[in-house]
């Protein structure tokens, strides 16, 4: 049996170290740890709770606008502040656009590299490289010259020995099954989705006036006054600069995005079968269509148990709970019991080995993640959870319609969702279902305006004079890795205790008490790996869940000690 060690696992937000027993060719256990401590909830202690949002923003500059929503729908659950239907719609804009672009950022610049060899690219002919891009899309940019200018352009890059983010890989590895020509087309589309991304994202820009981390939330509703009369304000010409830049998104995810996933996917089917993991999905839903208490979602809310899609039960909070067995954290009560988020404790002791180390105690304590249940039970989170619920309950009928249209293409059944490739097809699916849907919500925003319903905030409930002495609020959220919940408990108009569950807690978690496994261990049960040396295998899992270390884990000094320096040569 051979000991592998990942650490870190790069192309990814944070720290995050893996290790696994390979035996006969096959990961037989894994082990996820997070090695860097969080301490955001602490930091909020005894705040003002129309603040939180811009300290919880700040937990992860990757994940830019959602602990802002998350924090907002905490407070406002909290004090009963309603939003109007601007705020609503500006809101559904604003976090659509960060899903649709993080999706394509995570396809091209963070996961494409375990399935594209860079190197192979190199020799791929131009023209044949031009029928395969034309046969699978009519996007412009796929002339036989055009592919020729790129190959020229990494070529001259590569011989000048500055390969950047291409070196230090596994380049040649006997995983990789594309032929040049496909490497060669996916490399052109990996330098065209950095362009694209950079305009994409001026949708924050416009409704929140940067990105990353927007200044426009507040607590009841946006800071972004709506007047279609005045210049200052968002007006018909922000319409019209918005129809714009969604139309452009739309182009690229349909006739790039989703194109390259589905002609990637067949030279690896067998990873259709790979990394399924936990059975069982959570979604709290999201993108409220009305304004009322228990809104309709765009995407719904559901758990799924056991892969079975016939049967979507309802979402209860009350369900969830942490525990501290495996993490580097105590409990008053004792490490062997879960605690629900608003009653969750955030006492980290760190009972690890001194690093560099070779071996993680798996024993004992192993993270700084905790380990979120449901019912008792690990939840995978993330595009496939809300794409499987969609399906499922055949809302909203885009997502179903072209879920069955992809795998018709592949020939595979639903079952091949429950995979590695299922999470990497998900995310794209997913990304056309709300690039698609933003045009709903500029028109929606139109609408108003024309109706001079100009309202961006509940004024009501702004003064804590107005709040009661003590009050409880969670917030959910669907960011672009899945389930993500806020947990705060107000006292006297200050926060007295604040709790985050995030997706890349409910999935790279360690066991819990019971020795359940969280979804990355489970999934790399049984992965293969063709040479431990080079463990690219164990990467594309991992990568499929887009892991994001700076949610579940987050260090801050609040004494404003220098922790590092950093010299630019």
């Amino acid at each position: 049996m051979t000991h592998v060690v990942v650490d870190p696992i790069s192309r990814i937000e944070g720290h995050l170290r893996i290790e696994a027993e390979v035996e006969g060719g096959a990961v037989k256990q894994a082990w996820s740890s997070s090695t860097m401590f969080r301490g955001v909830e602490l930091i909020l202690e005894g705040r003002d709770p129309r603040d939180a949002w811009a300290f919880t923003q700040r937990i992860c500059g990757v994940c830019t606008t959602v602990h802002a929503i998350a924090s907002i729908r905490a407070v406002e659950h909290a004090i009963g502040a309603t939003p109007p239907p601007n705020a609503r719609i500006l809101r559904n804009l604003i976090i659509a656009a960060q899903n649709v672009h993080d999706h394509v950022i995570h396809f091209y610049h963070l996961q494409a590299l375990d399935w594209v060899d860079v190197v192979s690219a190199l020799s791929g002919d131009p023209a044949k490289t031009a029928r395969l891009a034309q046969s699978i899309s009519d996007w412009p940019l796929s002339s036989a010259a055009y592919f020729s200018g790129v190959r020229a352009r990494v070529k001259a890059f590569v011989e000048r020995g500055q390969l950047g983010i291409f070196a230090n890989a596994y380049w040649g590895h006997p995983a990789y099954r594309l032929p040049p020509e496909a490497n060669l087309m996916a490399l052109a589309h990996y330098l065209e989705a950095l362009d694209w991304q950079r305009r994409f994202v001026k949708i924050h820009a416009v409704l929140g006036g940067k990105n990353p981390h927007l200044q426009s939330f507040l607590v009841g509703g946006m800071a972004t006054p709506v007047d279609p009369d005045a210049q200052a304000s968002l007006n018909m010409g922000t319409i019209a600069q918005l129809r714009q830049l969604v139309a452009e998104g739309v182009d690229f995810v349909s006739r790039v995005y989703v194109p390259d996933v589905l002609a990637i996917a067949p030279f690896y089917k067998d990873w259709f079968s790979i990394g399924p993991g936990v059975t069982n999905y959570l979604s709290y839903g999201d993108f409220p269509l009305d304004d009322s208490a228990d809104p309709v979602l765009y995407l719904p809310a559901g758990v799924i148990h056991d892969n079975d899609l016939s049967r979507i039960a309802p979402v209860d909070q009350g369900k969830i709970d942490e525990y501290v067995t495996h993490s580097w954290y105590d409990y008053t009560m004792g490490d062997d019991k879960g605690l629900n988020p608003y009653h969750g404790q955030t006492n980290p002791h760190y009972t690890g080995p001194k690093p560099p180390f070779k071996r993680l105690n798996v024993e004992e304590k192993y993270s700084w993640l905790k380990s979120p249940r449901y019912d008792g039970a690990p939840m995978q989170v993330g595009p496939l959870a809300r794409m499987l619920v969609a399906y499922g309950t055949g809302r909203p009928s885009r997502a179903r319609q072209l879920i069955d249209s992809a795998l018709k293409q592949l020939g595979a059944q639903p079952a091949a969702l429950f995979s590695t490739l299922g999470r990497i097809a998900a995310r794209a699916l997913e990304a056309q279902v709300l690039v698609e849907s933003m045009g709903m919500w500029v028109d929606a925003l139109a609408e108003q305006m024309a109706r001079r319903d100009f309202r961006i905030q509940d004024t009501s409930r702004w003064d804590p004079g107005t709040w009661p002495r003590e009050c409880f609020g969670a917030g959910f959220h669907e960011a672009p890795r899945g389930a993500l919940g806020h947990w705060v408990h107000i006292r006297d108009g200050r926060i007295a205790k604040y709790q985050c569950v995030v997706p890349s807690t409910w999935n790279a978690g360690p066991r819990d008490a019971r020795g359940q496994p969280g979804p990355y261990e489970a999934s790399l049960e049984g992965t293969p790996v063709a040479k431990p040396e080079q463990p690219l295998e164990i990467l594309r899992t991992v990568h499929s869940f887009d892991p994001c270390m700076a949610c579940g884990v987050h260090v801050v000094d609040a004494s404003r000690r220098e922790l590092a320096r950093v010299r630019a040569s």
